[in-house]
């Protein structure tokens, strides 16, 4: 049986909800797979999320060090290196930091590495065939990857449907001394937080978003109505910060707040990764486009293919007329 290995994300002594989904795809991938969380950092914080990931995976390796109270990929790619056998598959989830760290591990390993996925399709012997995307998620990928000599996959935030049935009650092994003596060139200073706007979207339970498919500054008017209506917020995708038409306390995505609410509305947004990635919780996700390929209908749980400018005050008007 192949061992599968998921680096745990965590913050203030709280896994990422992409604990729960790596899970998830690690019994996609292997139904019985016995699957290894690794969990780095340091102090107190650190025996709380291993405490908290060891109800959902086999096996925790808790890895306390000063210079990993910061995640730098760097030193845990020099760590990684002592810790994964030879052919051990590692789950990551795909960030900025997943991409900084999965390549690199990769090739120090000599294993396979695939970025951006969204599915498994089956494992026969020692061939994996997954799905990716390419293309700001244009394009669905089929691969089959030699994994014969381990592999590095980047999943994907909210590809996997979080698993959240907790029955494993793991053992916490402590291998703090892995991390003795790793050093790396590069070190973290400090964490700019972006300011608040006007609105603090990552605080909205409702929010509005609009993407490239609102075309003009002055069709946002018809989202802040949506929103007014239903007592939402409107947030926004990364081209509506760079055409100037939101601030960028409003912008959603990796390079953009992260947010965390109950009910999830993109309008005209394709669905990249970059985008889906500040989106946590597993909101209720209602994806309006014009496109019926675009990405976002994938991890939609209602999708409705129309034009967002017919289609948004329509909505609006029936909302009025309910309440």
């Amino acid at each position: 049986m192949t061992q599968v290995f998921a680096y745990i994300v965590h913050k203030n002594g709280v896994a990422d909800d992409t604990a729960l989904e790596l899970i998830a795809a690690a019994k996609k991938l292997q139904a019985d797979a016995q699957v290894t969380a690794i969990v780095t950092g340091s102090g107190s914080d650190l025996d709380a999320v291993c405490t908290e990931v060891a109800a959902s995976y086999n096996e925790v390796l808790k890895i306390d060090n000063e210079n990993l109270a910061y995640p730098n990929a760097e030193i845990i790619r020099a760590l990684l290196l002592k810790i994964l056998p030879s052919d051990g598959i590692l789950l990551v989830p795909h960030t900025t930091f997943g991409m900084d760290l999965g390549p690199g591990l990769s090739i120090k390993l000599d294993a396979a590495f695939v970025a951006d996925v969204i599915d498994f399709e089956g494992l026969d012997a020692s061939i994996l065939k997954l799905v990716r995307q390419e293309y700001s998620g244009q394009v669905s990928t089929h691969v089959s990857c030699d994994i014969s000599l381990g592999a590095v996959i980047n999943i994907r935030p909210g590809a996997f449907a979080p698993d959240e049935s907790k029955a494993a009650s793991g053992n916490v092994v402590d291998k703090s001394s892995e991390a003795q003596g790793l050093t790396a060139k590069r070190t973290y200073l400090e964490t700019v937080v972006a300011e608040v706007g006007d609105v603090d979207i990552t605080k909205s339970d409702v929010l509005v978003s609009v993407g490239r498919g609102i075309e003009d500054e002055d069709n946002i008017e018809i989202a802040q109505d949506l929103a007014e209506a239903l007592g939402a917020d409107v947030s926004c995708s990364r081209p509506i910060v760079d055409s100037k038409w939101l601030e960028k306390s409003r912008q959603v995505g990796t390079s953009g707040q992260t947010v965390k609410p109950k009910v999830y509305i993109a309008c005209g947004i394709s669905g990249s990764f970059q985008h889906l990635g500040g989106i946590k919780g597993s909101p209720f996700m209602i994806a309006i486009n014009k496109n019926s390929k675009a990405p976002i209908f994938q991890v939609a749980d209602v999708g409705v293919v129309a034009d967002i400018l017919e289609f948004i005050p329509e909505f609006a008007d029936k909302v009025k007329e309910m309440k």
